[in-house]
């Protein structure tokens, strides 16, 4: 019996002696290992009631036995849901309500704290260690191998819950058609073969370290180096191991930061890549005076995978996504229509990696889907002269003051260029004349001392006065999720009241 998914990424570890996992403390775990890993634990979930369709949430830390979790659901055709290490007994309330999945696998020392939200939401809990070990982890060593069962391209593989930074979080539906057409395109325009060896830091919670990176090692038969997450000093020492790197733009940072960053340390390496949330392209530039590599940046969702990237061969743009992949269509409207070259409007996408919805979601769904296979993005952007796409922002974050609108990167470029200007997050704050406000927060480099007038005035001249923050805070560094990407959600919280109270907040 066929399953789509499974057949393509997993089945084919069966025999293969050579390494797919290598552990930080020196432990190697070979593709034949790892297949029948994931066998016991598809075996150990059947025991536990997973069947074809079910959903199977999953927050524990990252270990070989919870990436198997993936596989194992995989092949049993349940729905995978993986939630933040993060969140909060409340908040997996919520996902375990919405999704009413069969069984919740929690880290054992929260399995106290989440019986009863598992008990609400009628889920089997169990749990597993970052380390390991745990009773599934128990289960799995007495349980015999499952088979996989029968499962098409159009069989829901996973849901995974957007960051919820406006209203309810919306539970992204990827099938495996979604999945298994983006790893292939990603394989073909990467260039991943049996030969590379990834450096993999990232959480597996997230759609970056769990398909982007995974998915595209699993295809292509490479191997990866299995760091817990990121630290800088371990990066480093494995570096010299791996031929990949994929990460979130403050990897690099951190990375830039270290003195045992040379180019002989990464001369072997083929490729960087950065995703996630934007990359500075201050960061573009040093990375590449330091290294002699210039980072491959992509973008990318939730709902979608993959959508663009930068040339694996040709010039990678500092500053900009690169092209849409290959079968992935891309539009940018405005009023209902295509805009021009350097105009900004709203990306829309459409292709075999976009979603099939939102989980119990009809209307959101139909709001954000179009009929015709369209996908509303909610990130405004515009393609240049050479067809680089360029994301300016979210639409949330769009600025509109005195009729006008501000888009925030515009004005974050020029912030970031004055002298003393780390980075910067422009915002719109509740202005009594204007009803909205831009306002600028500045991280200053290490030793500067920033005035923030000053910066303000730097850039004055070189935007219209509309576009110039009314304000600026300095502070010691931007709230960020998980991946990376500024909140803005609540430096707007914390800077509401600014033009109300005179600055005093």
């Amino acid at each position: 019996m066929a399953n789509h998914l499974f057949d393509a990424l997993f089945a084919p570890l069966a025999g293969r002696g050579s390494d797919f996992l290598i552990l930080p403390d020196g432990r190697r775990i070979s593709g034949d290992a790892f297949f029948h890993l994931v066998g016991q634990m598809a075996g150990a979930l059947r025991g536990l009631g997973l069947a074809k369709g079910d959903r199977i949430a999953v927050q524990v830390g990252k270990s070989p036995e919870g990436l198997a979790i993936y596989g194992a659901a995989v092949a049993l055709g349940a729905v995978f849901l993986p939630l933040n290490t993060a969140y909060t007994p409340d908040e997996v309330a919520y996902f375990l309500g919405d999704a009413t999945p069969r069984v919740f696998v929690c880290d054992g020392a929260k399995a106290q704290a989440l019986a009863a939200v598992a008990a609400q939401a009628g889920a089997r809990l169990v749990a597993l260690n970052g380390d390991g070990t745990g009773e599934l982890a128990d289960l799995a060593a007495g349980a015999s191998e499952e088979a996989a069962v029968a499962c098409g391209p159009d069989d829901l593989a996973a849901i995974l819950y957007t960051s919820g930074t406006t209203g309810r979080s919306k539970g992204a539906m990827l099938t495996q058609r979604n999945l298994l057409s983006n790893a292939d395109v990603l394989l073909r325009e990467w260039r991943f073969t049996g030969r590379d060896v990834l450096l993999h830091a990232l959480p597996i919670f997230h759609t970056h370290g769990l398909f982007v990176a995974s998915n595209v090692v699993l295809l292509s038969g490479a191997a990866m180096i299995w760091l817990p997450g990121f630290e800088a000093g371990a990066v480093l020492r494995h570096l010299p191991q791996a031929t990949v790197m994929m990460g979130v733009p403050t990897f690099y940072t951190r990375l830039l930061d270290e003195p045992g960053l040379t180019r002989d340390l990464v001369g072997h390496m083929r490729l960087f890549v950065s995703g996630s949330a934007p990359l500075l392209a201050e960061t573009h530039v040093a990375w590449k005076a330091r290294t002699g590599h210039r980072i491959l940046e992509r973008y990318g969702m939730t709902e979608t995978n993959m959508n663009t990237s930068n040339p694996y061969e040709g010039e990678r743009r500092a500053g900009t996504v690169g092209f849409p992949l290959p079968g992935v269509d891309l539009r940018i409207m405005a009023e209902g229509r295509e805009v021009a070259p350097e105009e900004v409007g709203m990306i829309e996408v459409r292709g075999p990696n976009v979603f099939a919805g939102y989980w119990q979601m009809p209307e959101k769904t139909r709001e954000e889907l179009r009929a015709d296979g369209w996908f509303i993005t909610g990130d405004l952007g515009k393609r240049d002269a050479d067809g680089y796409v360029h994301i300016v922002g979210r639409a949330k974050d769009l600025v509109i003051t005195g009729g006008y609108n501000v888009y925030p990167k515009e004005v974050e470029l020029l912030l970031d260029e004055v002298p003393g200007v780390a980075e910067s997050a422009v915002i719109g704050v509740p202005h009594p004349d204007f009803g909205e406000a831009v306002f600028a927060v500045l991280v200053p480099q290490k030793g500067a001392a920033l005035d923030a007038g000053q910066a303000l005035a730097a850039i004055s001249d070189r935007l219209a006065r509309f576009k110039q923050p009314k304000a600026a805070v300095v502070v010691e560094s931007l709230p960020r999720n998980t991946m990376g990407k500024v909140q803005k959600n609540l430096l707007r919280e914390a800077y509401k009241g600014w033009f109300v109270s005179g600055g005093e907040i």
